[in-house]
């Protein structure tokens, strides 16, 4: 629901205030969640590792998918962002040292192609991307190395308290974009943009990558992953049911064919990764 929640926020609110400002407000829960549980100090290296988690999903992807959503549909969006999963299995590789099996990457390859047909009949790569279709590749890109960094660092630290301390690290920049943000454009709205805004500081930032996380660090950030492929289907649902947009043939098409691969890379088993205690670190 995070895409079409954005979508809802970012009609009624600033955009720059929805993306920044959901971070500060997840960000109070968790330093009282880290004060509760007696969290220790992250190492010099989990804080450097920390900032590129911030800069992926605290701050790059709410950013760029707000502005991405001022104009286009989250139904659009969410099979664009259907890429995800390929660009988090990239950085799997490059970051956290994972070796997939060929068979995970046919069935993630298969995935993608699917997406980029879609966005081909759709008529985003006929010649010239949207501003819309830049934005979301900008937001892929950043949350593809936040979730592979996140995964890492879950491995030692845990899903909830990566992402705690990750949004307690962005503060420095969340609080005031989010000040300058409420200053030139006060908030104002619907009970129904406040309703999505808190969703996604409650459930989108905070909770959701608690499993995310720990998922992530104990499946493999590749494998794992791939669910994401299953993001464009509820998206969709979600889309048609709550904002009433239009899901066409092709977009319905695109997702079933996402959603099979799921299945298929799941099937997949990683090979070992490499005997090196630093990656986990």
């Amino acid at each position: 629901m995070s895409l079409p929640a954005t979508r809802v926020a970012v009609g009624h609110l600033d955009p720059w205030f929805v993306a920044f400002g959901r971070a500060v407000g997840a960000a109070m829960l968790a330093g009282g969640c880290l004060w509760l549980t007696g969290a220790p100090r992250p190492t010099r290296a989990q804080w450097a590792r920390l900032a590129v988690v911030a800069l992926g999903v605290v701050a790059g992807f709410p950013l760029f998918t707000s502005l991405a959503l001022i104009d286009g549909t989250s139904a659009h969006g969410a099979v664009v962002v259907a890429l995800l999963p390929a660009i988090t299995a990239v950085f799997a590789v490059l970051r956290a040292g994972e070796r997939p099996p060929v068979r995970f990457w046919l069935a993630g390859g298969a995935g993608l192609v699917a997406v980029l047909t879609f966005l081909v009949a759709s008529g985003t790569v006929s010649g010239s991307a949207t501003r819309t279709d830049l934005y979301l590749l900008v937001a892929i890109a950043l949350c593809g190395l936040g979730y592979a960094e996140g995964g890492v660092l879950a491995r030692d630290l845990g899903g909830a308290r990566t992402i705690c301390w990750a949004l307690l690290v962005a503060l420095p920049v969340t609080v005031p974009i989010t000040l300058v943000a409420a200053a030139a454009n006060p908030p104002q709205g619907p009970a129904v943009a406040w309703v999505a805004f808190a969703y996604l500081t409650v459930v989108s930032m905070f909770l959701g990558f608690f499993a995310w996380y720990a998922g992530l660090a104990r499946g493999g950030i590749a494998r794992i992953g791939q669910l994401q492929l299953a993001q464009p289907v509820l998206t969709l649902l979600w889309s048609a049911l709550l904002l009433g947009e239009t899901v066409g043939a092709s977009a319905i098409a695109a997702a079933a064919v996402v959603l099979t691969c799921v299945v298929l890379t799941q099937r997949s088993r990683q090979a070992p990764r490499p005997a090196d205690a630093s990656l986990a670190r």
